[in-house]
């Protein structure tokens, strides 16, 4: 894995997307409450302490779930 060190988090990713669609389409959580979950997971990083390098990567994986909210998800494409 170490030669490819951001494939763990690309699959983390794409596992956690999915399982949300797959949540909101078989209407076991409506689409509000999985928004509300990614917003949560936004601020929990963008509030994140510790290093400068910790806190650089915090905010990139706070820009990229606000991108996720503000643009769709990644896993459907049309």
């Amino acid at each position: 894995m170490s030669e490819y060190p951001d494939a763990a988090g690309l699959a983390a990713l794409s596992i956690c997307e999915a399982l949300l669609l797959a949540m909101n389409d078989l209407q076991i959580m409506p689409e509000h409450e999985i928004a509300g979950i990614l917003r949560d997971a936004a601020t929990s990083h963008e509030n994140a302490v510790g290093t400068e390098s910790k806190v650089a990567t915090h905010k990139a994986a706070a820009a990229l779930i606000n991108q996720i909210i503000a643009n769709g998800n990644s896993v459907r494409r049309s």
